[in-house]
């Protein structure tokens, strides 16, 4: 609680202790009177105050100059009808005051957790100098540097690790709760806590670039992007609070009048209390209140998990969530080329992987580095002489005085090699020994090892269709598509097709729900862009993807679809159930007040207990965990 809740209560207990003694003890007179006055005062006067400089700024019309207007009313007709009795009025302001101090303990809550979750800004970034340490601000380290992390630091900058070895706290980027271990080689994003070992981390983007900077930009701009419920809600309360002002002001006034030319007594008493109770009931708290912070909630709890989301209208939108398309290579499948088979093989395997490594060892290509690690030991370059790269066809060179020629089978054929052909999905490399066969090598691109169960729990929770768009060779799509369950695929395609693609399925789509792609590379970043919602691989994802989305996964795991999906849903579950729960109680207690039923007891419920239970269930969209 902090220092203006605990003045807030402070405040509370000495009205409800100056009421209480007026009740219990029966105080009446003057001394009475004074003590009403200043329990009165004592928790009304932020709301007099407030009240006073909306009429002063032209800002009339809010809870403020309601619950003034009731209450102040309330002590004019007890003036008026003599009664000394001000318990009605100091109650109404009393429990309208801890319906606020409860609010503001649940927003505050929200935004602890959510404050918690995003305190990953690093203070400092270590530089090694003349063999000391010394912190330098983040900001001042150029791509390319080499940084210090100890034990117990955040990791500054996106980086890879070139010295030592240690596990990561990723809780507050990925959700995970299990640390994840890092060697020399790996790649590390800023924002987690090194746990164990020191490492040295060459960055290969400035701080501004970061993960952790991008995290914080898109959390601490969400809020600007309102969804249609809480641009709704705010359209209302404009329209709304005018309305009951003057439907109370009618219900004081015309029934009076209208009594005493019928040659009756006018009862004005009876009527100004009812437009005074009206006003109570009326107050929109519960909506203007509960709305936002249902979504602030929801972005919060979504983040918590490792899914930033721009917005609460793509957290909206995303409920309604119909088609997901998928690019395949790094969002489906790890974008990682690794041996999967060898097939036809005239001597062991082992050896004909050692070859192929050493007569690919001079290029750069992802297939040359796959046989590489593969191999799995230091290239032994003085082993390898006249090295012939082929054009679209493959390598020929000399390893240990023998001619070991590497390539597709084009190569084969013009070598006049007699190969065997494979149907296994992926790229096959034949390997010929001075001119015979010596088998071949299956490379393919591996799936990550949640993709087919993330394809099976979209099709669970009501996802209509599953799409994979790739600029793979048909082939090699079909039998991805099938291995991981996905309804439709798309092969050989290029940027520009993918949009045209999704233009396509957005057409499908209509107005019956929509559409979510989902993509890692720079290439998808116009395809991102035309979804009606897209998702970026935040992890390893570039910058021009991460970019482009409205939805950030922050580990790269394609379950955190569904997650998403299932948080967005209850989230804006939890809206409807406020507004319906308001509108409803508002709009009841209304017509009893207008009729004499509900007095400003009643009133009080329908104003402060409404927004209290409102809040209450605004604040289970923070809790998403097990869904």
């Amino acid at each position: 609680m902090n220092r203006k809740q605990k003045k807030m209560l402070i405040r509370i207990v000495i009205a409800a202790v100056l009421l209480a003694a007026v009740k219990l003890f029966k105080i009446g007179g003057w001394a009475g009177t004074a003590l009403y006055a200043a329990s009165y005062i004592t928790i009304g006067y932020d709301i007099l105050r407030k009240a006073f400089r909306g009429i002063i700024n032209h800002q009339v019309f809010d809870e403020n100059f309601l619950m003034a207007v009731a209450t102040v009313g309330a002590i004019a007709l007890a003036i008026y009808e003599k009664t000394g009795d001000f318990a009605e009025a100091v109650s109404v302001m009393l429990f309208y005051q801890i319906g606020e101090l409860f609010q503001s303990y649940a927003v505050g809550k929200s935004r602890r957790n959510i404050a918690a979750l995003m305190d990953i800004r690093p203070d400092y970034a270590n530089i090694e100098r003349d063999g000391r340490l010394e912190q330098v601000d983040p900001d001042q380290i150029p791509a390319g540097s080499v940084i210090v992390v100890q034990p117990g630091e955040k990791v500054p900058i996106d980086g890879q690790v070139i010295e030592g070895a240690s596990s990561l706290d990723t809780a507050a980027l990925t959700g995970e709760s299990q640390p994840r271990d890092v060697k020399d080689g790996d790649d590390i994003i800023s924002g987690c806590i090194n746990l164990t070992g020191v490492l040295k981390v060459r960055t290969t983007k400035a701080f501004g670039e970061s993960t952790v900077s991008k995290i914080l930009e898109l959390m601490e701009n969400s809020s600007s992007h309102k969804s249609r419920s809480e641009n709704f809600i705010s359209r209302f309360a404009r329209a709304y609070t005018p309305a009951v002002c003057c439907s109370a002001l009618a219900l004081a006034i015309l029934p009076p009048v209208i009594n005493l030319m019928m040659g009756m007594p006018g009862g004005w008493e009876i009527w100004v209390y009812r437009a005074l109770t009206f006003l109570v009931i009326s107050c929109p708290c519960a909506l203007v209140i509960s709305i936002p912070l249902s979504f602030f909630a929801g972005l919060g709890g979504a983040g918590k998990e490792g899914v930033l989301i721009k917005g609460s209208n793509y957290l909206e939108a995303l409920s309604q969530t119909s088609i997901v398309v998928f690019d395949k290579t790094g969002t489906l499948t790890r974008g990682v080329f690794e041996v999967s088979g060898i097939h036809h093989n005239t001597i062991p395997e082992e050896k004909l992987i050692e070859l192929a490594a050493l007569a690919e060892c001079a290029s750069s290509h992802p297939i040359s580095k796959s046989l590489q690690r593969a191999y799995g030991r230091e290239i032994e370059r003085d082993r390898v002489t006249g090295i012939q790269e082929i054009s679209g066809s493959g390598v020929i060179a000399r390893v240990d005085g023998a001619e070991v020629a590497a390539g597709n089978g084009k190569l084969m054929k013009r070598l006049g090699v007699d190969y065997m052909d494979c149907h296994s999905s992926g790229t096959i490399i034949h390997i010929a020994i001075d001119g015979k066969y010596a088998g071949h090598v299956v490379i393919s691109d591996v799936e990550k090892p949640t993709s087919r169960a993330a394809i099976a729990e979209l099709k669970k929770i009501g996802v209509k269709k599953t799409v994979m768009l790739t600029g793979d060779m048909g082939r090699v799509a079909e039998h991805m598509a099938k291995k991981l369950g996905v309804d439709q695929y798309r092969s050989d395609l290029l940027p520009a097709d993918k949009v045209a693609e999704v233009e396509k399925l957005l057409a499908e789509t209509g107005r019956k729900g929509k559409l979510a792609f989902v993509g890692d590379g720079i290439n998808d970043a116009p395809v991102l862009s035309r979804a009606d919602i897209g998702i970026a691989m935040g992890a390893m994802g570039s910058d021009a993807a991460i970019e482009a989305a409205d939805i950030v996964l922050m580990d790269d795991d394609p379950m955190k679809i569904s997650k998403a999906i299932k948080i967005s849903r209850k989230c804006i579950g939890i809206v409807y159930q406020n507004i319906a729960f308001a509108l409803g109680v508002k709009a009841l207690c209304l017509i009893l007040g207008a009729l004499g039923i509900a007095n400003m007891w009643a009133a009080i419920f329908a104003d402060v207990g409404v927004m209290v239970l409102a809040v209450l269930n605004a604040i289970r969209a923070l809790y998403v965990h097990k869904l």
